[in-house]
């Protein structure tokens, strides 16, 4: 079963890959194939933590979206991008910088997902006004969000995994990841500069029309757009404090979702507009065609067969857990690796008799599966929201033409962590 999973997979990825079928027939006929060989069933697709579709990430998606729809109605994004315009003075290289940053602070206390279905309605309507290729600010942003959130608990999925099993908290992942995230985004601004020369060309004239412009009068109804902006507010602050709360962001975001259709009385065409079906759709289906794999223990195999490899060479392990998180991870998503890393990981940690160095583990490991995601188009939920969202404004990304950025970003910022890891713990 294991050899037919592992085929499965593959032959879906490649369909994926090469873009010959919509991503979502692909994965479709992946899961319907897993389905047919006896490897997934209702028990292991829709109802196991493990192995099954992961409900929270399906609904927190779900939710966002229709926060955003409500919010779009009301010219807030638009206020938004006259604002980061006028911010930049019209000019490219500022603006992406100014996007980046502000990505990658509010990533650190946002799920990533959420911070790109909140960014990204902002950078498609300045790039329209500035006369820019909005697909690089796009890809900018991703990688931001993916490294932002890498500095504190909340900001990726695989950090309050990890923080839940090592019973790490928010001050831990803040003094012990903080220093190099910030590293890194100065590394992704200088990568930016160089990947992205092509699209820096400033139009005077645009920019000039942008600074007499007015962000106000870009406000379509000033009521709606302050309940909104209440409602945006109080889920922030569930998001960062759900730990303390106890209350799942997927809910968090559902409570969102129905307080700002209640509070702008918004008809049914207007919050279900911005919401991405077949974005959805391909992350469910994604999500059993990986449960399959962990069912069958392929990935358990080749995490045990990892750890196995290293012994007790503490600092190989941590170089090997980031390269498996950054490679395996980029190709299956980084959230079920993560889960089935965890409790081989957790009895790795075990055995070492000095803490720190335990600890320093769950760091690599962390460090890994953030950064791994910016690999491929596939790594993170946010690639993928990102995809499907460039795709509704009519600037599709392939594939490859995300990946081709992706590996370069992952492949610079990994061993640069590696490094960091390496002084700060085995030196």
């Amino acid at each position: 079963m294991a050899v037919l999973a592992t085929f499965i997979f593959v032959a879906t990825f490649a369909l994926i890959v090469s873009e010959r079928v919509n991503r979502v027939v692909a994965v479709m006929i992946g899961v319907a194939a897993m389905a047919m060989v006896g490897i997934v069933n209702s028990e292991t697709a829709f109802f196991s933590a493990h192995t099954g579709v992961d409900w929270e990430v399906i609904f927190l998606l779900f939710g966002m979206m229709i926060i955003v729809s409500v919010a779009k109605q009301t010219g807030l994004f638009e206020y938004l991008a006259i604002w980061a315009a006028r911010q930049s003075g019209g000019r490219p290289v500022r603006l992406m910088v100014l996007l980046i940053l502000v990505t990658a602070l509010v990533g650190a206390f946002l799920d990533s997902v959420t911070v790109l279905l909140l960014v990204a309605p902002v950078t498609f309507s300045v790039c329209q006004r500035l006369g820019l290729k909005p697909i690089p600010f796009i890809l900018a942003e991703v990688f931001a969000a993916n490294i932002g959130g890498t500095a504190t608990l909340i900001g990726d999925p695989p950090n309050i995994m990890i923080g839940t099993r090592a019973g790490l908290g928010f001050m831990d992942f803040l003094i012990n990841l903080a220093p190099i995230t910030v590293v890194l985004l100065g590394v992704l601004i200088v990568l930016c500069r160089i990947m992205f020369r092509s699209v820096f060309v400033e139009d005077p004239v645009r920019a000039a029309a942008i600074m007499q412009l007015d962000p106000l009068d870009q406000i379509k109804d000033r009521r709606r757009a302050v309940y909104s902006i209440a409602v945006i507010g109080l889920v922030v602050v569930g998001f960062t404090l759900h730990t303390v709360l106890h209350v799942d962001p997927a809910i968090v975001a559902m409570l969102g979702a129905g307080l700002i259709i209640a509070v702008n009385r918004s008809t049914v065409a207007e919050f279900l507009e911005e919401v991405e079906w077949d974005t959805l759709v391909f992350f469910m289906g994604l999500f059993v065609l990986v449960g399959g794999l962990v069912h069958v223990g392929v990935i358990d195999v080749i995490g045990k067969a990892a750890i196995d490899a290293v012994g007790d060479e503490y600092l190989l392990a941590a170089g090997g857990l980031m390269a498996g998180a950054s490679t395996i991870g980029a190709i299956i998503d980084t959230i079920p690796f993560t889960a089935t890393m965890m409790p081989i990981v957790e009895g790795f940690v075990a055995t070492i008799p000095d803490e720190a160095t335990g600890t320093a583990l769950w760091w690599a490991l962390a460090l890994g599966a953030d950064l791994g995601g910016n690999a491929t188009a596939v790594g993170a939920s946010a690639n993928v929201v990102a995809i499907g969202v460039a795709k509704r404004e009519g600037h599709p990304i392939s594939f490859w033409h995300f990946t081709k950025y992706g590996i370069i970003v992952t492949a610079v910022t990994v061993p640069i962590a590696f490094v960091y890891v390496w002084l700060r713990y085995f030196m």
